[in-house]
C-alpha cells in the first residue's frame, strides 16, 4: 500500500457555483466529530456534518466558505458538500453571492429608534373671562 495523496487547494482549479437546493454559508464553529455550525445566506444557522469523501481530504476551518445541502426532512440541518478556496470565496462575495437575506445592521451604521415619538399637539387654551 502507499501513501494516500491528499489533496491541497493548488489542485483544486474549478469552481462550483450552487444548483438547485443548495445553500453557500460561513462556517462559524467547528463542534468536532465531523458536525460544523454554518451560518447560511438565507439567514438560518445549521448544523452541519461534513460528508464521508470530504472528511479527511479537506479541512475545514472557522469562516471558511462552503457549499451546503440541507436535508428534505429537517431544514436545520445540512451535509457539507465543499470549500471554496480564498480566491474563490473572495470571487463569490465580490460578486454578491454571500450576501445574508436577514443581515443585520452593521455596528458602524446610526441605530433607528424602532418607535418614533408621537407629535404633541399645541396646547389648546380655552376661552375664559376677560
Amino acid at each position: 500500500m502507499g501513501k494516500r495523496k491528499v489533496l491541497n487547494e493548488a489542485h483544486l482549479k474549478e469552481l462550483v457555483l450552487p444548483q438547485a437546493g443548495e445553500l453557500l454559508g460561513r462556517v462559524i464553529k467547528i463542534s468536532g466529530g465531523n458536525q460544523v455550525v454554518v451560518q447560511c445566506v438565507d439567514g438560518v444557522t445549521r448544523l452541519c456534518r461534513i460528508r464521508g469523501k470530504m472528511k479527511r481530504r479537506m479541512w475545514i476551518r472557522e469562516r471558511d466558505i462552503v457549499l451546503v445541502s440541507p436535508w428534505d426532512f429537517d431544514n436545520r440541518r445540512a451535509d457539507i458538500i465543499w470549500r471554496y478556496i480564498k480566491d474563490h470565496a473572495d470571487w463569490l462575495e465580490n460578486n454578491g453571492y454571500m450576501t445574508m437575506r436577514s443581515e443585520a445592521p452593521k455596528a458602524d451604521a446610526p441605530a433607528q429608534p424602532a418607535v418614533q415619538p408621537a407629535a404633541v399637539p399645541p396646547a389648546v387654551t380655552q376661552p375664559g373671562p376677560q
